[in-house]
C-alpha cells in the first residue's frame, strides 16, 4: 500500500489515529496528524474567506472580511488582524513551503499591518491588499514542493515569529508615542 503524501492526506486517513504515529511509518511528520484538519486546503480557504472576503457591499463586486472590520479599531485592531493573518503562514510552514515563500507571506502581513495603522486610508488599503488571499495563493502555488523540516526550519520559524512580533508592535509603539506627546502638551 503506498504511503499517503502529506499534502494530500484525506480527512478519513487523519481521523483513524489522531496524534498517533502516521500510517506509513515514522517517515511522515507526526504533526501532520495533530491538527491536520485545520491546515488542510478547505479549512485554510474558509479562513482566508472569513478574513478577506466574507462580506460584499450590495450591488457591487467589492468584498471585505473580518480583517478590514477589525482593522478599524485603532492600533489594537491592526495588531489583532495581523495575528489572525499568521494562521496561513504557519500552516504553510507545517506543509513544507519553501523559506522564500514564508518570507513573502510575512512581508504581505507586515505591509498590511504597517499601512493599516494609518487611520482611514490604511483601513482602505488593508481591505484592498487582502494579505490572506495573497498568502493562500502562495501556499497553493508552492505546496507541491514539500520537504522535511530540520532544526534550521524551527530556527527560521522562531526568527519569523520574532520579526512579526516586532512588526506588530510598531503600531502600539506609535500609539504610545502619540499619547505621550499629547500628554506633554496638556
Amino acid at each position: 500500500m503506498p504511503k499517503p503524501h502529506p499534502d494530500r492526506l484525506s480527512n478519513s486517513s487523519l481521523s483513524a489515529a489522531p496524534g498517533l504515529a502516521p500510517p506509513g511509518g515514522p517517515s511522515l511528520p507526526t504533526r501532520w496528524y495533530q491538527g491536520a484538519g485545520f491546515v488542510n486546503d478547505p479549512s485554510l480557504h474558509r479562513w482566508m474567506v472569513l478574513l478577506d472576503e466574507a462580506f460584499r457591499v450590495p450591488g457591487t463586486r467589492f468584498r471585505f472580511g473580518l480583517d478590514g472590520i477589525i482593522g478599524l479599531v485603532p492600533a489594537a485592531g491592526d495588531v489583532l488582524a495581523g495575528l489572525l493573518s499568521l494562521v496561513i503562514p504557519i500552516a504553510a510552514w507545517i506543509r513544507g513551503v519553501p523559506y522564500v515563500t514564508l518570507v513573502r507571506m510575512a512581508v504581505n502581513i507586515g505591509i498590511g499591518v504597517l499601512v493599516g495603522a494609518v487611520p482611514f486610508f490604511g483601513d482602505i488599503f488593508l481591505v484592498a491588499w487582502k494579505a490572506n488571499r495573497r498568502n493562500y495563493n502562495l501556499l497553493q502555488l508552492h505546496v507541491s514542493a514539500p520537504r522535511a523540516h530540520t532544526g534550521a526550519d524551527w530556527l527560521f520559524l522562531a526568527g519569523m515569529a520574532m520579526a512579526m512580533a516586532l512588526i506588530l508592535a510598531l503600531p502600539i509603539m506609535l500609539l504610545v508615542a502619540v499619547l505621550m506627546w499629547i500628554a506633554r502638551g496638556i
